[in-house]
């Protein structure tokens, strides 16, 4: 079983929670991704998420949430996401960028009317519902 070292940062925006559409996995799911060699899961996540939504982020105001394990959505090998998960604040308005193709905000309902679904997404989104964070 292959192990994979991931961050997502979590919106929430009218009780709902930001999430990425991927056009390379015709799914929606956190943003954020793999932490690389030599990279702390902040570095990551500043610079996945200037990559995906083409905003910056302040690292000193990201505040950890919650870490998740699940099948990563996509993968046949059975790799499992080791996925830490950080709220965070934009001060800009995040834009796809790279392999996003849209954004969306989504209430664990919501998600769960989704053709495709990532496991950890939807974890996670059940993790806030249960915390009062989304509808």
């Amino acid at each position: 079983m292959i192990q994979l070292p991931t961050v997502a940062l979590l919106i929430i925006k009218e009780r709902k929670l930001l999430l990425t559409f991927s056009r390379n996995k015709q799914c929606f799911y956190l943003p954020g991704g793999k932490v690389d060699k030599n990279e702390t899961p902040i570095q990551a996540l500043c610079r996945e998420i200037k990559e995906e939504l083409n905003v910056s982020i302040d690292a000193a105001q990201l505040i950890f949430y919650a870490h998740i394990s699940a099948r990563a959505y996509g993968e046949t090998d059975g790799t499992i996401m080791e996925q830490d998960c950080y709220f965070g604040k934009i001060e800009t308005t995040p834009e796809p960028s790279a392999e996003i193709e849209k954004l969306g905000y989504f209430s664990l309902a919501a998600y769960l009317n989704e053709l495709n679904q990532a496991p950890g997404a939807v974890m996670i989104l059940q993790k806030l519902k249960k915390d009062g964070f989304i509808d």
